[in-house]
This record gives structure tokens, C-alpha cells and sequence, in this order.
């Protein structure tokens, strides 16, 4: 899922958050199922233990210090904002295998401007005038945060930069690979000049040089031939990929002048 579609559904499911006075946030069951890419379903039978068999959700929303009838009441009410981005940082992190990249890229999002801010935020929240007071260093992050919609089209652009990273790496790799088998066909072919025996060849190559024909079966046949002189002569004998025979053998031109002078197969 792109940060693109998350915006779209934190744009559905508008209607289905809340703010009170004091700028404190909520959202529906729903809301929060969609915020965390999990089926609504999901998260009412987790608050449905709460008070009988807990589940592993609602055992960390008690450790966070909210009492488990509290929690059936959530699916009526709605669910704190400090409630959400705990079951979001469960969807990201902590459900095994029901775990949700969405989660994750919404609880990556939130990381910067809090759950909090960013309900105050989409719902044009703004604190009403009071008695000035200190200002915590919690409240002076949120009354700073970006738009989430800016912060999510930000990490699709990192997204992307990552991905032609990527790209230019895998390009480098191949190019890498193509000069490693150049560079292994010059030595190759350096090694032929410099050995006394002369050139090497494999059969059908040495039978084209001399404007022969030959069949498969000939091949086969001189190929064991030249093989057998080469043991007998203690010749390393090299062998190359052929597109059409596979692995065939190349022997050095002197080998090859006299399996082919013989005339006979």
C-alpha cells in the first residue's frame, strides 16, 4: 500500500473521528481498523477479552493503564487517541504474523507529530484561548507538527529515491559481471597464444577453419580421439560452453592436424 492510499482512507474516515474541548482525540472501531490495515472485526474481539481471556492487544492496553471494561466501552464510544496509536504500534511491531506494513507507514507518520495532533490537525482543532501557561516540550511539538498529508508524500519520495538507489546498484552489479566474462575471454585467448601447442580449438571449430563438414556423430567420434592423445601427451584439456552441444572440449592444433589427417572416423 503507497502513502498515497492511506491518505485517501484517512480522507473516508474523517467523519468518524472526534475532538473534544480540550483538543483530546477519538475514533471509531472502524477508523482505527483501517488506520491499521487489520478487519474491524479484529480489534472488537480484542476488546471483547478484555475482562474474560485477555488478548496479547488487550494485555498492552492494561500494562498502558486502561481498565479492561473501559475497553467494551471503546466499541460505542470510540477509542482514545493515546488508545490508537497503541493498537497501531501493535499492528507494526508486535502481532506475529498479523502484522501490516500500513501500520507500519502510519505509525512512521505519526512518530513525528503524535496521534494527538494529527486528529487536532485534520479536524481544525485549535486550542481555545486560555490563561497563558508553561508550555510543555510535548505540547510545543504538536502545536508544530506538519500536515500528515505532507509528511506522507515526503516518505513516498523517499520511497522512491530508495528505489532507484536500488536500481543504479543492480545496474552497477551486471556491468561488474559483463566485464569479469570479458576479461576472462582475453585471458582466455591470450593463454591459446602463448601455449607451444599452438592455437586451441574445439572439433567443429577446427573442422570449420578448414571448410569441412562434419556431422554430430563425427564430432563425437574425433572429439574421443582427441581427448586420448591428450591424456597420452599429458595435454590439460580445456572446456568451454557450446549453445549447442554444451560443455565441449578444446584441444590444441597440433592434436587436431593429426586426428583429422588420419580420413577416418
Amino acid at each position: 500500500m503507497s502513502q498515497i492510499e492511506i491518505v485517501e482512507i484517512i480522507e473516508q474516515i474523517k467523519q468518524e473521528i472526534q475532538v473534544n474541548a480540550n483538543g483530546q482525540g477519538k475514533a471509531s472501531v472502524r477508523a482505527a481498523a483501517r488506520l491499521a490495515g487489520v478487519d474491524e472485526k479484529a480489534i472488537r474481539s480484542s476488546l471483547d477479552s478484555a475482562e474474560l481471556k485477555p488478548s496479547r492487544l488487550a494485555i498492552i492496553l492494561a500494562e498502558h493503564g486502561f481498565h479492561p471494561a473501559e475497553l467494551r466501552e471503546w466499541k460505542t464510544n470510540g477509542i482514545p487517541d493515546i488508545a490508537i496509536a497503541i493498537i497501531l504500534d501493535y499492528y507494526a511491531h508486535e502481532a506475529g504474523r498479523y502484522c501490516t506494513k500500513q501500520a507500519r507507514l502510519v505509525c512512521k507518520a505519526f512518530n513525528t507529530i503524535g496521534v494527538r495532533a494529527w486528529i487536532q490537525d485534520i479536524l481544525g482543532w485549535v486550542k481555545p484561548p486560555t490563561v497563558q501557561q508553561p508550555q510543555s516540550p510535548i505540547e510545543i511539538i504538536l502545536q508544530n507538527a506538519q500536515n500528515l498529508v505532507a509528511i506522507a508524500q515526503q516518505l513516498f519520495e523517499q520511497d522512491c529515491r530508495q528505489r532507484e538507489l536500488e536500481q543504479a546498484i543492480l545496474a552497477q552489479q551486471n556491468l561488474n559481471q559483463q566485464l569479469q566474462h570479458r576479461l576472462k575471454a582475453v585471458e582466455v585467448e591470450q593463454d591459446r597464444v602463448n601455449t607451444p601447442c599452438g592455437h586451441k580449438y574445439s572439433i567443429v571449430g577446427f573442422a570449420n577453419l578448414q571448410g569441412l563438414e562434419i556431422s554430430v556423430k563425427e564430432a563425437g567420434t574425433k572429439g574421443r580421439k582427441a581427448s586420448a592423445l591428450c591424456r597420452k601427451q599429458g595435454i590439460e584439456i580445456e572446456r568451454i560452453h557450446d549453445p549447442r552441444f554444451g560443455k565441449v572440449g578444446l584441444y590444441p592444433e597440433s592434436v587436431l592436424i593429426e586426428v583429422f589427417s588420419t580420413g577416418q572416423n
